[in-house]
């Protein structure tokens, strides 16, 4: 048997190292491209994420579109823009400066609810990439990788951008289905307030209707068997009641008239002494109207408001007074200067009101606990919610404070100004 020689068998070792070095150059770029897919598929999925929680906590998800165009524009490096529909009734978004035929593409992208342009199964050959933003019944905008021509993006990055997509998607369509809630709330409270009105309005007209039918028929009736002073009892009951549907159409007008947007007040220099005047010559005609006593402070000096709103205030909490205090019990209207307010002050020795109650009195038909009363007051619980609209639409505040003893004080405050220096006389 003969050997080769040693030097014979070097070409086969040098094939075989070259090739174990190729092997192992193969298997290291192997591993390098499946670390570098891997760490590039972890920074996707982290970026997807943190959109993904961004999206979530947004109240307003369109605001934060930008976002969405910035993250898109790092993962292609293509100019891109966006057409966003964030609600019924509100007006498309458009983002970046997409051309007419990209408006087109973004719009028809949005209306079919599926990705257009290269690397998709619909117009493929089209330079530019459209990606819906899918909710879950529906597309709610689209957005537009500009510029890629034939050159798809790879499936990865085809697939994190739409997943960017569709987390804006469904987060417009959860503030959509948010405001959908909002706007059903709104309608039904509406809706609520509007039957309230009508059933309390309805209620307090039907007594003093009542009494006032009752009287006049008697006096059309019975007139010439009746004496004068019954006479004159029956015409005071009509003269009373129709006071008191007058106020009731005076409260619920105001209501409207003060919650509507952009009310204007007929405003000017009044003084004190003649508002709180006005409202007493009217409170001297009631029956019980010797009860209210005012005090003003002679130094207060003239308030910017409107004497008419100020004088229906006045009327109602000192008609509000009278109603839940015993009949004996003096009422008292109290102005004066506070600091840099002027507060008006009606106040009354009445059950008071339960803690529980103190804020709610002043919203509308809202009329406390009236289980103090053996006969319940009249009243539709729209005095003191205008008294405090009153009070708002001058910049003030109405608040209720319990008195000690029994009772309470409903304060008005209005901030003073400083009233134009007078001219002087030649």
């Amino acid at each position: 048997m003969t050997t080769r020689p040693y030097f014979q068998l070097l070409p086969w070792i040098a094939t075989g190292s070259l090739l174990a070095l190729a092997w192992l150059g193969w298997k290291l770029r192997q591993a390098w491209a499946g670390l570098r897919a891997a760490q590039r598929a972890a920074q996707l999925e982290r970026a997807l994420r943190e959109f993904g929680d961004l999206m979530r906590d947004a109240e307003r998800p369109e605001a934060h579109a930008h976002e969405l165009l910035q993250a898109l524009t790092g993962l292609a490096g293509r100019p891109v823009a966006a057409l966003l529909r964030p609600a019924c009734g509100e007006q498309d978004v458009i983002l970046g400066e997409p051309d007419a035929n990209a408006l087109a593409g973004l719009q028809l992208c949005a209306d079919g609810g599926r990705a257009l342009g290269p690397g998709t199964a619909h117009h493929a050959g089209e330079p530019d990439l459209y990606l819906p933003l899918r909710g879950r019944d529906a597309a709610l905008g689209a957005v537009t990788l500009r510029g890629l021509g034939s050159v798809a993006l790879p499936a990865d990055q085809l697939a994190h951008a739409q997943a960017l997509c569709d987390q804006m998607g469904l987060a417009l369509q959860r503030r959509r289905v948010q405001d959908e809630a909002r706007r059903a709330g709104e309608l039904a409270d509406l809706q609520s307030t509007r039957n309230a009105l009508l059933a309390a309005i309805a209620h307090d007209y039907r007594t003093p209707l009542a009494t006032i039918m009752g009287s006049a028929s008697a006096l059309q009736t019975q007139g010439d068997r009746l004496t004068p002073t019954q006479r004159q009892e029956l015409a005071g009951r009509i003269v009373d009641e129709t006071g008191r549907l007058v106020r009731l159409t005076d409260n619920t007008l105001q209501l409207a008239r003060l919650g509507a947007p952009g009310v204007a007040l007929r405003c000017d220099w009044e003084s004190a002494e003649e508002i709180v005047g006005a409202a007493l010559r009217r409170v001297r005609r009631r029956p019980d109207g010797d009860r209210v006593k005012a005090r003003i402070d002679p130094e207060l000096p003239l308030l910017w408001c409107d004497a008419a709103l100020m004088s229906q205030l006045l009327d109602n909490l000192v008609d509000n007074a009278l109603k839940y205090s015993p009949a004996t019990a003096p009422v008292e209207l109290v102005v004066r200067r506070l600091g840099p307010e002027a507060l008006f002050a009606v106040r009354d020795r009445g059950p008071g009101i339960e803690p529980a109650w103190r804020d709610r009195v002043f919203d509308a038909f809202q009329r406390g606990d009236l289980a103090a009363f053996q006969q319940r007051p009249p009243g539709a619980g729209v005095g003191l919610a205008v008294c405090r609209a009153i009070a708002e639409v001058h910049g003030g505040t109405l608040s209720l404070r319990p008195r000690g003893h029994g009772g309470c004080s409903f304060e008005a405050r209005l901030p003073l100004r400083d009233a134009p220096a007078l001219p002087e006389l030649a």
